[in-house]
């Protein structure tokens, strides 16, 4: 846990100065919102601190060493990773009416619907300009992963609000969402390191596999958070996937065990809750989440990386199994 931690800073401490020279390319007005969404400034544009782990940017930086190279190399991999995910973040809030991220009101419930999409555009498209502007070599084939990965993650997007209007969503269309929802950046965040270091090719499979399947237990995990996590600890309210209506993998599960839940007042979100757990949702996915995670730690295993590298790899995807839950 400790050298997840460590890793987790070294990664903030890494990418803070990148990640704010990308944002000041902004217009101002779309600049403020970005830096506040990031919990860089409040409202007011007055300095604030906070922001999320960085653990997609962690991941890019430890595959560019995973390849031999410096961190240094993987770090237009790491801002350009984070953009992408912080724009499907100010999307994802809006499309599900989240008010609150972090324990702050959401962009789009401060300054509107419109200027989050927007705001989330500006990120998507800065982070192909941060890659392509990185004078790399490689930085072609490193914007080709992340784009790729985008569309997967949006494809997750649509089907996860297609669910919302089904009872019948089996756990494998669910899980085939969650990798695109989650699992995609997460094996384009492990990878694109390796690939603007120029690593061979079995090395890059490896840990886009890992990475695939970090995501895959990242998003159970967080589906429990969703739904059962401390309000103080997740930033959002208590049940707030159900009350989203979302499909997740813990109701998707209950539902095929239980498809009278879906009889059960939507209104009523703590015996939704409950009855969810008594069919095992909760079980189920933490358990679901260490067997994806043991899938990735498996992949790892079938190449060559320096020690200390994978170590770190591990670690952190362990860390992201063991939240709070």
């Amino acid at each position: 846990m400790t050298t997840t931690l460590e890793s987790l800073h070294r990664s903030r401490d890494t990418i803070t100065p990148a990640m704010r020279a990308a944002i000041d390319r902004l217009d101002p007005t779309t600049r403020l919102q970005a830096a506040y969404h990031l919990g860089w400034v409040d409202a007011d544009g007055r300095p604030d601190s906070g922001g999320g782990k960085a653990v997609r940017p962690a991941l890019a930086l430890l595959s560019a060493q995973a390849a031999g190279a410096g961190a240094e190399t993987g770090l237009p991999g790491a801002v350009a990773v984070e953009l992408v995910h912080n724009f499907s973040l100010l999307h994802d809030d809006l499309m599900d009416h989240d008010q609150e991220r972090r324990h702050r009101r959401t962009v789009w419930a401060v300054w509107g619907a419109a200027s989050a999409i927007l705001s989330g555009d500006a990120l998507l498209g800065l982070s192909q300009e941060v890659l392509l502007d990185s004078g790399l070599p490689t930085a072609v084939p490193a914007a080709l992963l992340l784009a790729r990965a985008t569309r997967e993650l949006i494809r997750g997007q649509v089907q996860d609000l297609a669910f919302e209007e089904r009872d019948d969503v089996s756990v494998t269309e669910c899980l085939d969402m969650a990798a695109g929802k989650t699992g995609a950046l997460m094996a384009a965040s492990a990878a694109i390191g390796a690939v603007l270091a120029g690593a061979p090719a079995d090395t890059v499979a490896a840990l886009e596999t890992y990475g695939a399947r970090v995501g895959l237990a990242f998003q159970l995990v967080d589906d429990v958070l969703g739904i059962w996590g401390d309000p103080a600890v997740t930033g959002k309210p208590v049940f707030s996937d159900l009350r989203a209506g979302k499909k997740s993998l813990p109701v998707a599960y209950a539902l095929g065990r239980d498809p009278s839940i879906a009889l059960i007042d939507p209104a009523d979100l703590e015996r939704r809750a409950e009855a969810i757990d008594r069919a095992g949702g909760r079980r189920w996915a933490l358990a679901e989440a260490a067997g994806r995670m043991s899938e990735g730690e498996a992949a790892l295993a079938g190449v060559e990386l320096p020690d200390p590298v994978r170590a770190e790899l591990l670690a952190l995807g362990r860390f992201i199994v063991d939240r709070e839950v």
